[in-house]
């Protein structure tokens, strides 16, 4: 059998967007030099340390969108920064949801079933934190800190104009899982009761007592893209997988439709959840 050398190896398993981030890096340390500026003096007009810059330009770290916009401008760029600024941005989610994060940016409708924890588009930061906290193997800080950013990043769709139609069905067990600790779980439900009063956001809960159960395959989420078909989501161990056959996401649209019938309405969910916050469940 034909062994892959080593060094063959590595590189195939490399995160394509680390190569992403060292080629942008580049090409900032190369405005910077033909602009005349240290990194140190980039930095002081950009509001960063030397090292933050020293970072960027080697590629360890993710630019945010608006110093994007600031080092384009300060360094002449021309537009040459601008033009890369989604595909750096989409660096900070993990690789295997990068192609559904591409398709949610520009979603009309988005529809999710939780099982297991909050969706992400529902999180608190203190509640995203706490999960991403408890993954294993364990990430590092700056890991964790980075997935929270990109987590909450992910926040402006109910921003949007127009605003696409979301909704979501929650296990109800998922509003009682205590991820963190009470107070997380307590903040984590308030938002919960805070984005229902949304007009174009429904959450429903699905009552744990339900027998005959549309939902057993897992969780799963469809979206729409602005002039597109619809597709479908699923993620597991860490590995994502965006589905465009159109009988299988008609499939999972079905389903979908039977969850939300048999879910508590809008209104019940909310209540149920008020009854939550207040103890009484």
């Amino acid at each position: 059998m034909t062994q892959v050398p080593e060094q063959t190896a590595v590189r195939r398993s490399e995160d394509p967007a680390d190569e992403l981030l060292r080629s942008f890096g580049r090409q900032v340390k190369i405005l910077r030099e033909r602009a005349g500026h240290t990194q140190a003096a980039l930095g002081q007009l950009l509001g960063y340390s030397e090292a933050q810059i020293a970072a960027i330009e080697q590629g360890r770290r993710i630019a945010r969108p608006n110093a994007i916009d600031r080092l384009d401008q300060l360094l002449e760029a021309g537009g040459i920064l601008l033009a890369m600024k989604r595909p750096v941005a989409l660096t900070r989610y993990p690789a295997f949801f990068r192609d559904a994060a591409r398709i949610e940016e520009e979603a009309v409708e988005f529809h999710a079933y939780a099982v297991l924890a909050i969706p992400g588009l529902l999180q608190t930061e203190e509640y995203a934190r706490t999960m991403f906290a408890s993954w294993r193997p364990r990430r590092s800080e700056r890991e964790t800190e980075q997935m929270v950013s990109a987590r909450m990043t992910r926040h402006k769709i109910f921003d949007r104009a127009p605003a696409p139609t979301l909704s979501f069905v929650i296990e109800e067990s998922v509003l009682e899982r205590p991820y963190g600790d009470a107070e997380v779980l307590r903040g984590q439900l308030e938002h919960l009761r805070l984005v229902a009063e949304n007009p174009n956001v429904e959450i429903q809960v699905m009552p744990t007592r339900t027998t005959d159960h549309p939902g057993a395959a897992g969780p799963f989420t469809l979206m729409t893209p602005e002039g597109g078909d619809q597709v479908a989501y699923i993620e597991s161990q860490d590995r994502g997988q965006v589905i465009t056959d159109k009988e299988s996401v008609r499939g999972m649209a079905v389903r979908y439709g039977i969850l939300r019938a048999q879910a508590l309405s809008p209104d019940e969910s909310l209540r149920h959840i008020e009854k939550l916050l207040r103890g009484e469940l």
